[in-house]
């Protein structure tokens, strides 16, 4: 009997799309509190990337613990999954002998984490082809001069990739500026582009996307991203739940222990943020 569109939905969220929604809480629990607020489309995004990849729905049903591990990693670093903020990729797992999810943060992603931290105004990551005139000098130039004929049909094969950050204050970061071969090395490394199926990878279906992506990362060395941000979030969260404990009884309701005479001296002291 043909399955109709309902039924063959309805089949498929009957698995991890469906566990998708019943997580909504712990998703929520460790978002940043810009995309609490649209928790419910990032969910449904999530399940319609289920409905459209057979291979990732398959990747995801042999292992749904590895999929919600993914999906938790995206959802604290506030990024939107299955985008070129954060690509959800099956992956070969020799070990299990199948594919599971793999999460690979994009180009977009590490820029958004950039932004967030709140240190930059703005984000300079492009790639660079044969036909472009590219110049930098470390040491001379604050910023690399990139040229671009706008007119041609056809600017040549990937080059090279560049990225730095303006500060708020005016000051430019550290110039990134990787050629092929740093990518081949960093695609190498790579577990989506060297498993079984590396066709399924972004490094095989957005080559460009993945250039910037390298060149980006890098650049996360030397601007500040949102980790801090994260863990102010994860402190704010701890602080409201310890708030909705039941208060102690107060002190002078409690027995009071009969004195001795031998207890030590109460120090005074001062606790330190060993973070700080």
């Amino acid at each position: 009997m043909t399955q109709t569109v309902s039924t063959a939905v309805a089949v498929q969220e009957s698995g991890p799309g469906a566990l998708v929604a019943q997580c909504r809480p712990d998703f929520e629990l460790v978002m940043p509190s810009h995309l609490q607020k649209r928790v419910g489309a990032w969910i449904r995004t999530t399940q319609g990337l289920l409905r459209r990849d057979p291979k990732l729905l398959e990747a995801a049903q042999n292992d749904v613990g590895q999929f919600m591990s993914v999906l938790l990693d995206a959802a604290r670093l506030g990024l939107e999954p299955g985008t070129e903020q954060y690509y959800l990729v099956p992956r070969w797992n020799k070990r299990k002998r199948c594919t599971e999810v793999t999460g690979v943060r994009g180009y977009q992603g590490e820029i958004e984490l950039m932004y967030r931290a709140g240190a930059v105004s703005s984000v300079i990551v492009e790639v660079v082809y044969d036909h472009d005139r590219f110049d930098y000098r470390p040491g001379r130039d604050d910023r690399p001069l990139h040229e671009i004929d706008w007119d041609a049909e056809h600017r040549g094969e990937l080059r090279l990739v560049y990225a730095y950050a303006v500060m708020k204050d005016g000051a430019t970061s550290k110039v990134v500026v990787l050629n092929r071969g740093h990518i081949a090395k960093a695609k190498a490394k790579s577990d989506s582009a060297s498993g079984k199926y590396p066709h399924l990878s972004p490094w095989a279906t957005d080559e460009e996307a993945m250039w910037l992506k390298t060149a980006a990362h890098r650049l996360t060395k030397w601007v500040p991203t949102s980790a801090e941000f994260i863990r102010e979030q994860l402190r704010a969260h701890a602080d409201v739940t310890a708030e909705q404990q039941p208060a102690p009884p107060a002190l002078a309701q409690l027995p009071q222990p009969i004195s001795t005479g031998d207890e030590d001296e109460a120090i005074e002291a001062e606790f330190v943020d060993e973070e700080a």
